[in-house]
């Protein structure tokens, strides 16, 4: 449990950490090869989950720091950890790799995931696409067999993970793939940039395609330095702008992967500057005014901050509407934020209206998901009184020490794990 005294202004400097977004993909992807050093790696629940899981499969793990060093040291499929894969949706990430070392994979469809269950229709075709055969039994996908050679075309249908997935397939392989309708999310392109640096020749076009050249064989070693993570720096942009003193700086603040988010909390009345070197003031804002928000694939407003900009509307002035265009489950938060006396209203599972500006009173109230559990923290940050939120596990598995950097800017926040 996370305890919170509101009201605390903030001031001083926060660091971004390395994007859980970027760090899956591209730890699944390293296991193409037979040792990899990564840097800028998150200490988060999800990357420590992944790293049993391949810890599982006979990959030596040395996680110092935010320094991951990975290497194959007795390749098994025997033993493979597929209870903790049923709980973690990024353990679908594994496939392309298990594939390419063992010629064989076998798992249970992947969980984890509170906002709404995400479709691996994309993953599975793609991969029977390029070559391997399929079959169920027992809850379990069986995948095996080997890619074929030459040009084949597949589709992602703009998802993120399918479009991960599938270029990493695609890289040891004898001939182009096309991946039409790709996501080309922040995260996506920083896989790209890995493998890129690995030698593969990969094209982002300006039609959502990414083609991958294969080749026959990669380097012994990858080493890249994950990316910033925008998403926890755009809930820092909203805790800057509710709750310093007069400003907080975010440092790594991934600026020009927040254009769409940042435009539209400037348009509520959210003031930031461009300090250059990718770091970005953030104003104790005032005077805010009611917007519609829309979510969108990137480059709209992620629906990961979608949570946390409701959190900002209910201190502005007239009501607002938000459209979540993709995920059904997104807006459970709002029972919460009704305990803490916001005024709101759910349409139906992809509307709701934000009334302010309301000032907010401290309640015990629930993490429902990642992203949730972050609005949580930034109502108690700006609530009167001690808020209380359980379930931080879900905070825990996407934000790298947030009780350490809200300490440092001086907000009253710990976590009491005996309550």
């Amino acid at each position: 449990m996370l305890k919170i005294q509101g009201g605390h202004a903030l001031s001083g400097t926060v660091t971004i950490s390395g994007s859980k977004n970027a760090a899956a993909p591209i730890i699944s992807a390293a296991l193409l090869f037979d040792s990899a050093i990564l840097h800028n790696v998150p200490r988060i629940g999800d990357v420590f989950n992944l790293l049993e899981i391949i810890k599982s499969f006979g990959v030596s793990v040395e996680f110092t720091g935010n320094d991951l060093k990975l290497e194959w040291v007795k390749a098994s499929d025997e033993n493979i950890d597929r209870d903790r894969m049923k709980k973690i949706r990024i353990s679908i990430l594994l496939l392309p790799s298990l594939l390419q070392k063992f010629g064989r994979a076998v798992f249970p469809f992947p969980g984890g995931c509170n906002i709404g269950k995400r479709p691996i229709g994309e993953h599975i075709s793609g991969l029977v696409d390029l070559g391997y055969q399929l079959s169920t039994d027992d809850d379990m996908y069986r995948l095996s067999g080997s890619k074929k050679a030459g040009e084949i075309h597949l589709h992602a249908n703009r998802m993120v993970t399918a479009t991960e997935n599938l270029l990493t397939a695609s890289v040891l392989r004898d001939g182009i793939t096309v991946i039409h309708n790709a996501a080309y999310e922040p995260h996506v392109i920083d896989l790209v940039k890995a493998l890129r640096s690995a030698g593969v020749e990969i094209e982002t076009r300006y039609n959502h395609q990414i083609v991958v050249h294969g080749v026959s064989s990669l380097p012994k070693r990858l080493e890249h330095s994950i990316a910033s993570d925008y998403l926890e720096s755009g809930t820092f942009v909203i805790i800057g702008a509710l709750a310093s003193e007069s400003y907080i700086d975010i440092v790594h603040a991934a600026i020009p992967d927040l254009d769409a988010f940042l435009e539209r909390v400037h348009s509520i009345g959210v003031r930031t500057e461009n300090l250059g070197n990718d770091t970005l003031r953030v104003f104790r804002s005032r005077d805010l005014v009611a917007r519609d928000i829309q979510t969108n694939i990137f480059p709209g407003v992620p629906s990961d901050l979608q949570s946390p900009i409701a959190i900002l509307l209910t201190q502005a002035e007239g009501i607002s509407r938000i459209h979540e265009v993709l995920y059904e489950g997104r807006f459970t938060y709002l029972l919460e934020l009704e305990k803490m006396k916001g005024h709101v209203a759910l349409l139906n599972p992809h509307e709701a209206m934000v009334f302010g500006p309301t000032p907010l009173r401290a309640a015990t109230v629930s993490s429902w998901d990642l992203r949730a559990g972050a609005a949580m923290i930034i109502a108690g940050l700006i609530a009167a009184g001690e808020t209380r939120i359980t379930n931080v596990e879900y905070i825990e598995r996407g934000y790298e020490d947030i009780v350490g950097k809200l300490v440092k800017l001086g907000a009253k926040i710990e976590k009491d794990d005996i309550l």
